[in-house]
């Protein structure tokens, strides 16, 4: 549903869609009429319809997995727009991915910018995009607790991502995550500081919550 403008940006989040229950999104400058698409998960319909009336400008990859991907031909025939990935993010064909994107990279939307934040953990080209007090997470952070990793130093990675790049952000910072409902920095930070008073056992990974 959308939420509410700030600096003229509107984020449309859209979902549960497809099998995986994600969440696609779309970021949309209201003056310009310009629009990002974040994420290609299934039902690509309604992504399409969020973004009716906008001109798509690029469709951004959060990361690389298969769930975020499938409605790869419907969006990018749709839309005709570039589709953007981490260079770090090797999940997906060099065939599929028009432009790589670094950390701190400034994508324009009419006279916005929305930030590229690399949060490595549950991919090593994980991305975050950052407009005005909007944080579109992906995978890599959830209500709760961090995306799933498969091994222990992923997990250690992915902690060091959330706590080093997202949690320096405005505790009032909304967080649009991959798959479920909203949180906020300040919630999450509350939550992850229980996890950390308490000693983990070793080779922690997999599906960790903070609490």
């Amino acid at each position: 549903m959308p939420q509410p403008e700030a600096n003229d940006v509107r984020v449309v989040k859209v979902g549960p869609l497809g099998p995986y229950e994600n969440n696609g999104y779309v970021i949309i400058d209201s003056r310009s009429g310009e629009s990002l698409i974040v994420d290609m998960p299934g039902e690509g319909e309604r992504l399409l319809q969020a973004a009716h009336g906008t001109r798509v400008t690029a469709i951004v990859l959060t990361h690389a997995h298969v769930d975020h991907l499938l409605s790869y031909d419907l969006i990018t025939h749709a839309t005709g727009a570039p589709v953007l990935a981490h260079e770090a993010e090797k999940g997906v064909g060099e065939d599929k991915v028009q432009k790589r994107l670094a950390d701190g990279e400034m994508l324009t939307l009419g006279k916005q910018c929305v930030r590229v934040v690399h949060t490595p953990g549950h991919t090593p080209g994980s991305i975050c995009l950052l407009v005005g007090k909007h944080l579109i997470a992906g995978d890599t952070l959830f209500p709760g607790g961090p995306g799933h990793t498969d091994y222990p130093e992923e997990l250690q990675q992915e902690t060091r991502s959330i706590v080093g790049r997202l949690y320096v952000l405005a505790d009032n910072t909304i967080v649009y995550p991959g798959h479920g409902p909203n949180t906020t920095i300040g919630e999450s930070k509350k939550e992850f500081a229980v996890f950390a008073s308490r000693e983990q056992p070793a080779g922690l990974c997999g599906d960790v919550t903070w609490t």
